[in-house]
């Protein structure tokens, strides 16, 4: 199914085409998107990093920035955010970890600092960025988003959104190539919610298996957005069901790695629809395995 199924990421290795990771969320800033600035703190943060892979993620995003409009942050100040919390993660576990950010020099400090990946939510605006994550030898993430970063892009409009995501991440991935980065070294990532309204992610929910289909591993940014929120009429605490059915639609779509905030029940959701796939074993087999039919479980 991919051009590269299996992929090394320090000590960890992914096999893509059997193996799909759960990428846990991790924002320092003091107004993320869904927990309000609860992981701002440098422990905080680090303590929820390392509680996440206890949980069960297989990769932890540090981000110090929202993609949401609003004033630009220093690359200095976004980088003090989170180059520390990496340090320590990675002083603690051989997790996954990826930088979410679209500052090459942020990017540089994260990845002298022990992460593994970029995660880029402007999609290699930047070109400086490629160059960044070659020199390193790093995995990067393209993303498809419109807006320049940090600003406001009124009511998007696509002729066929899942169409033009596709041409979007082909040329971007010809530019990353171009300027150094291996083929093996590269994810996708459409970008739900990021300059779409809520029909368009939903049909990018929908199609996902036509971006999965470029042979690239490709990310699933689904848990608690707006278009989840708008589709069942819920508050971002209220999402987690939804967030659930989208990631695993997602995945029998092609999706290899689901980034969600709620680590638990991701774990679980991914699990069961590895073992639907023949990917995974069940923990453990009694029920109708004996002689006798084992008593239900309480």
């Amino acid at each position: 199914m991919f051009r590269h199924g299996v992929h090394a990421f320090g000590s960890r290795t992914i096999d893509f085409d059997r193996q799909v990771a759960l990428m846990a969320v991790i924002n320092r800033t003091p107004d993320s998107f869904y927990d309000g600035g609860a992981t701002f703190g440098l422990q905080a943060a680090v303590d929820a990093s390392l509680r996440a892979v206890d949980d069960g993620a297989d990769w932890v995003d540090i981000g110090g920035a929202p993609f949401s409009p609003g004033d630009p942050i220093p690359a200095s100040e976004e980088a003090d955010r989170i180059v520390p919390v990496i340090s320590a993660v990675r002083a603690a576990s051989d997790v996954i970890i990826s930088a979410d950010t679209f500052l090459p020099d942020v990017a540089r400090q994260a990845l002298a600092a022990g992460a593994n990946v970029v995660n880029d939510t402007t999609g290699l605006r930047d070109p400086d960025m490629a160059a960044v994550v070659a020199d390193a030898g790093a995995h990067l993430i393209i993303t498809h988003s419109l807006a320049e970063p940090r600003t406001v892009y009124p009511r998007p409009s696509y002729d066929d959104v899942v169409r033009e995501i596709v041409e979007f991440l082909l040329r971007k991935v010809d530019d990353a190539v171009r300027l150094g980065i291996p083929e093996d070294r590269i994810l996708l990532d459409p970008g739900h919610d990021l300059n779409k309204n809520t029909l368009h992610s939903l049909e990018i929910t929908r199609r996902f298996a036509e971006i999965a289909g470029l042979g690239f591993p490709t990310v699933a940014a689904v848990s608690n957005k707006d278009f989840i929120g708008e589709t069942l009429d819920r508050p971002k605490r209220e999402r987690v069901e939804g967030s659930l059915a989208a990631a695993v639609i997602c995945i029998l779509g092609g999706a290899r790695v689901v980034r969600m905030h709620n680590v638990p029940a991701s774990r679980a959701a991914i699990d069961l629809t590895e073992a639907v796939l023949g990917w995974r074993q069940p923990a453990y087999l009694r029920h109708n395995m004996g002689d006798v039919n084992a008593p239900a479980e309480p």
